[in-house]
């Protein structure tokens, strides 16, 4: 790219103004419709996709308040003087348009001057009445980091010739930071050295903050990557689960109660976080409510949804409702959500001082109870899964335990590679094995044993529930 400011070289004549007029017309036209559609796009931010649009209208019309202005220079011709570059900035420079920003120099090797236009004091943030800086003095203006490419960029240009291309930092008194772009070439003297150096100067910061809220607004609108989803979907999982580790007792004194443990087997590495869950609390009254369940689905949107059933089971369990009109609610909730959900659960209401278990289901796995060495699925009352249908009624089972019952509760991912009913009925033939097994962790880790070696495709979960004398 030839220097503008060589004498060597005869000055480039204006273009014919009536093509070049024409193209302006164009511009400011296209410019007039893209601020018109702008304005009809939401300002509040508060949709992603609107963010994106307006981001990318605005970008749009700086760049073609750019190409309009570059344009009336190319009409206008090149600076009147030559030997003046203070010529080449614009008359009446605009706060905050592109194009205004545009400042040139010029520095003489042989003679160490050095010549600024008048915009490019104000790129740069210097007192117009001050002498122009030397190229040695030039990187007192950049940020720290950013000096390095500056003097690459001007040492490979004075001593390869080499022409200049790139950008920097530069900060102003006041503490802002300006983005600038700077061109410039050598010029060379007869004998084929570097005479002086030209350099055309542009504050790119307004583009920059466009093209990096567009990059922003698109990255909003793209899925979050699997890995950083099904880091979201643990934590707020985790965050929901039972705060009791180890085990429970319901209520923590007196006779008749229930000793609870609990275990939670992930999918394998390659699978995505899924909506299994378990549940134990003492209610007001002194009993307990137990539950499990699975969502279908995987990831963030099923473990908020997860969050949102198993708060809501436990403050309908608080406030007294009981496990079948439990399951109706909770029907009602995954059906009119924003994005409906599907899945099963359990829920368990077991009272102390009579041992009576009362107990709901939706489309579930029914409770095991185990008693004297052998072991039984509890007769099934009606539910759907939830979800599945609006205004589905929910029935309940009652069954009276013993002192040393086992109650076994799981989802169908516990026992991998078996459909349902084969899942139950190798978990009742550990039946011999439960009864020496003297604790609900005790009954966990026999099950924990007997499938931890298989690959599994989905999460599983197990809650047991010991009556104590």
């Amino acid at each position: 790219m030839p220097s503008p400011l060589s004498a060597d070289r005869p000055a480039a004549q204006p273009p014919g103004r009536g093509p070049v007029d024409t193209l302006i017309s164009r511009a400011r036209r296209l410019k007039g419709d893209v601020d018109a559609v702008r304005r009809g796009t939401p300002a509040d931010g508060t949709d992603p996709e609107d963010r994106w649009e307006r981001a990318l209208y605005d970008l749009a019309a700086h760049q073609l308040d750019d190409v309009g202005r570059h344009l009336s220079q190319l009409r206008d011709g090149p600076p009147g003087a030559a030997d003046d570059p203070a010529s080449l900035a614009p008359p009446a420079p605009r706060r905050g348009s592109l194009l205004s920003r545009v400042g040139s120099a010029e520095w003489n090797l042989l003679t160490d001057e050095a010549t600024w236009s008048a915009e490019l004091y104000r790129i740069l943030g210097r007192d117009p009445s001050s002498a122009p800086l030397t190229l040695d003095e030039l990187p007192s203006l950049v940020h720290d980091e950013d000096r390095p490419t500056l003097t690459g960029m001007v040492t490979d240009c004075l001593i390869d010739a080499r022409p200049i291309d790139g950008e920097f930092r530069v900060v102003h008194p006041d503490g802002a930071v300006r983005t600038v772009h700077m061109m410039g070439e050598p010029v060379l003297g007869s004998d084929g050295s570097t005479a002086s150096m030209w350099a055309v100067l542009r504050d790119v910061s307004e583009l920059r903050r466009c093209r990096r809220a567009v990059s922003e607004s698109r990255a909003s609108l793209r899925p979050a990557p699997p890995a950083a989803e099904d880091r979201v979907a643990t934590e707020l999982r985790e965050a929901v689960r039972p705060v009791w580790r180890g085990s429970l007792r319901i209520p923590r004194t007196g006779p008749g109660g229930l000793e609870v443990a609990a275990l939670s087997l992930p999918a394998s590495a390659a699978a995505r976080v899924g909506g299994d869950w378990y549940d134990a609390l003492e209610l007001p009254d002194g009993t307990a409510q137990l539950g499990a369940g699975d969502l279908t689905g995987h990831g963030v949107g099923v473990s908020s949804a997860l969050a949102m059933l198993l708060g809501a089971a436990r403050a309908l369990g608080t406030a007294g409702t009981s496990p079948g009109p439990l399951m109706a609610c909770l029907n009602r909730l995954t059906d009119g959500t924003v994005h409906p959900v599907l899945g099963s659960a359990v829920c368990l209401r077991y009272r102390p001082g009579t041992r009576t278990l009362v107990w709901a289901q939706a489309g579930h796995p029914a409770p095991l109870l185990f008693r004297d060495g052998t072991g039984r699925i509890l007769d099934t009352p009606d539910g759907v899964l939830l979800g599945a249908s609006s205004g589905a009624r929910y029935g309940e089972a009652t069954e009276t335990l013993e002192p040393g019952d086992l109650l076994l509760v799981h989802t169908d991912g516990l026992v991998p590679g078996h459909a349902r009913a084969a899942g139950a009925h190798r978990l009742l033939a550990l039946a011999p094995r439960f009864t020496r097994s003297t604790t609900a962790p005790d009954c966990v880790r026999t099950v924990a044993h007997e499938i931890a070696d298989e690959r599994r495709e989905d999460d599983g979960c197990l809650l047991v529930a010991r009556v104590t004398g």
